[in-house]
């Protein structure tokens, strides 16, 4: 039977290679958790092994004892836009029709999978399939008037396969190596609009789905201070991806798109047997990509424009992210988990032209979770629910401006463009 079961996880990481992941933004465009177990306690748990093997701290799986998890989970991401104020008129500008546009594509279903074998008492070796971030809108309008297109938006979704080693370096700590394999797709449409303002005018919007590649690495550390009280840490550096080389002439430095490194560092305290408390901290480096980070500024399209070295991007600035959980271990198999997560707005008011395509405007999330076994043997079923608050931004339109201030020689705003978001998110799975 154990070999039955080590057959199909392998099966299904292969086949799981080649399922396209689509997640919406949460910590910017990151995922909130990892996992059912991780999710329920707000992606808490750098320090606690017991829920992270689905893209957790890769120090602590030399705890996990061998183990197989399969998961999939429903996410509700909805998304609009409001544009108060006419549109001037005058030539050389865009304004925006007024009114508010509510996103489609509203619910999708995502897989993650994961093992963990064990070489000996002190390492161990794990396969993870897992999505990490994405952006996608889908607006039934011309919303920058490409008459080329008559919906909308963008679609960017990235899928991870991690291979992680993870050993003892003493009783009670441990270090952990995961070498990433990334997949990642992107594609645009009704933002033709925008080909005069690029150096690339024929790779700006509607050029169907292009994918990239790329490889990286994740390192961890776990280890008890004090009895009860770990900590753990870990560092992502930036994951060069191939280009976007359909829309070289929308992304900045010519369709590039990497992924910016991260880390975390967090505590978990046992109360007691039953009880655990978790805090993280974890830095996300937007500006390290300067397609994400690139300010949108008309002053300098024609010395800096789309898709050059220092072409406009969505303006994203570098993150903090404070995580908070708790779990109960009960009677009769049960355990109960409960999370809360803050970040910072990377998202500043004066970029939310671009980010209408990407309004990754939310900044807390509620979540509750549990797990239960099944039987007196390892299997169990766990569940998440994550609700991430509503979230916006409101700013002014950058290529509009006031008709009669701008004949006076001042040039005024003309329209404000308000960009919000919320999210549901479920997830179910199973470990044996």
């Amino acid at each position: 039977m154990k070999k039955i079961f080590t057959i199909a996880i392998l099966a299904l990481v292969f086949v799981g290679m080649g399922l396209p992941e689509r997640v919406d933004a949460t910590d910017g465009y990151f995922g909130v958790g990892y996992g059912a177990q991780n999710k329920g306690l707000a992606g808490a748990g750098t320090a606690w092994y017991k829920n992270g093997l689905i893209n957790g701290n890769p120090a602590g799986n030399v705890f996990l004892g061998k183990q197989y998890n399969v998961g999939f989970e429903i996410f509700n991401p909805n998304r609009q836009y409001t544009i108060t104020g006419n549109p001037s008129g005058m030539q050389g500008t865009m304004g925006l029709t007024p009114g508010t546009v509510e996103s489609g594509s509203k619910a999708f279903l995502e897989p993650t999978l994961g093992a963990n074998w064990m070489i000996n008492e002190k390492s161990s070796f794990s396969a993870t399939v897992f999505g990490n971030g994405g952006m996608n809108t889908d607006y039934k309008t011309q919303t920058f008037y490409d008459p080329s297109s008559t919906t909308t938006g963008i679609n960017l979704a990235q899928m991870f396969v991690g291979l992680t080693y993870s050993r003892k370096i003493a009783e009670k700590h441990s270090l952990g190596l995961t070498a990433l394999f990334v997949y990642q797709y992107f594609s645009a449409k009704g933002v033709a609009s925008f080909a005069q303002m690029s150096q690339a005018p024929s790779k700006v919007s509607g050029n169907g789905t292009n994918n990239g590649t790329g490889l990286g690495i994740k390192l961890g550390y776990m280890g008890q201070l004090a009895q009860g009280l770990t900590l753990g840490v870990s560092y992502q550096p930036k994951i060069k991806m191939a280009k976007f080389d359909k829309y070289a002439g929308l992304f900045a430095e010519q369709g590039n798109f990497d992924i910016p490194s991260n880390w975390s560092v967090g505590l978990a305290y046992e109360l007691s047997k039953k009880w655990a408390i978790l805090a993280d901290y974890k830095r996300i480096n937007y500006t390290d990509v300067a397609s994400v980070s690139n300010h949108f500024n008309p002053q300098t399209l024609a010395t800096t424009p789309l898709g050059s070295d220092n072409g406009p991007g969505f303006g994203w600035n570098d993150i903090n992210v404070y995580k908070f959980g708790v779990e109960f271990s009960g009677n009769h198999g049960w355990t109960l988990r409960g999370g809360y997560s803050h970040s910072d707005q990377p998202v500043p008011t004066t970029e939310t032209l671009f980010n209408i395509l990407a309004p990754a405007v939310v900044q807390d999330h509620l979540t509750v979770g549990f797990s239960k076994k099944l039987g007196t043997s390892k299997s169990a079923v766990h569940f998440a629910l994550v609700y991430a608050l509503p979230g916006s931004v409101s700013g002014y339109n950058p290529l509009d401006f006031d008709a009669t201030q701008a004949m006076a020689g001042h040039m005024v705003p003309n329209q404000t463009i308000n960009i919000k978001m919320n999210q549901l998110e479920f997830e179910v799975a199973f470990t044996f």
